[in-house]
């Protein structure tokens, strides 16, 4: 079988017989030929802005990986950074700035012992290297007596308060060492993230 018939037939026009086009004819030409050129260039359009899509998707989905890396990558310098300085703040900046304040946190619990019960006295017992801080608490005990006790069971930053049968407990190693605690599994945990 041929391909013949696939092939437009140009014989009536080779033998010089002369081709008619009407004013009709001739216009049903042209809008074809219109019809067939718009529709190729609108495929073309069609194909070109799927093609502009498909380029800005992939563009944007590379930026906010990039962003998103470099986020990632900004966070982990900026917590690698932070964490030897927090570290040396809670081993020498916060153990003397609580040290500093316990005078006063003392002062706290005994205004609110004071204010519990009756005139029973108020034992304050406390390491000998605190010892000249708490001397110069100013609280006014009123009726109650506060008796200050040196105790060599306790380190320095430890205090116990005696009331009764009530005792507070003010321990600021242990509460350092809850902070530094704190601190450590934060930047652990971050460490794991990473990896």
């Amino acid at each position: 079988m041929g391909i013949t018939h696939l092939l437009d037939d140009f014989g009536p026009y080779l033998d010089g017989t002369p081709v008619s086009l009407t004013d009709v004819s001739l216009e049903e030409v042209r809008l074809e030929a219109f019809e067939k050129g718009y529709q190729a260039g609108w495929d073309d359009a069609v194909t070109a802005q799927r093609e502009d899509t498909r380029c800005v998707s992939v563009q944007l989905s590379q930026n906010l990986q990039d962003m998103s890396f470099s986020y990632e990558e900004a966070r982990a310098d900026v917590l690698g950074s932070l964490a030897p300085l927090l570290k040396q703040m809670v081993g020498t900046v916060l153990p003397r700035l609580a040290q500093d304040k316990l005078p006063e946190m003392v002062a706290e619990e005994l205004v609110q012992m004071m204010h519990e019960g009756d005139d029973q006295p108020i034992e304050l017992r406390a390491a000998p290297s605190d010892m000249t801080a708490l001397e110069t608490l100013g609280v006014d005990a009123g009726t109650k007596q506060v008796r200050l006790v040196e105790d060599d069971t306790l380190d320095s930053g430890q205090v116990s308060l005696r009331f009764g049968q009530t005792e507070r407990e003010i321990d600021l190693n242990e509460t350092l060492r809850k902070i530094d605690d704190a601190i450590t599994g934060f930047f652990a945990e971050h460490q794991k993230e990473r990896a």
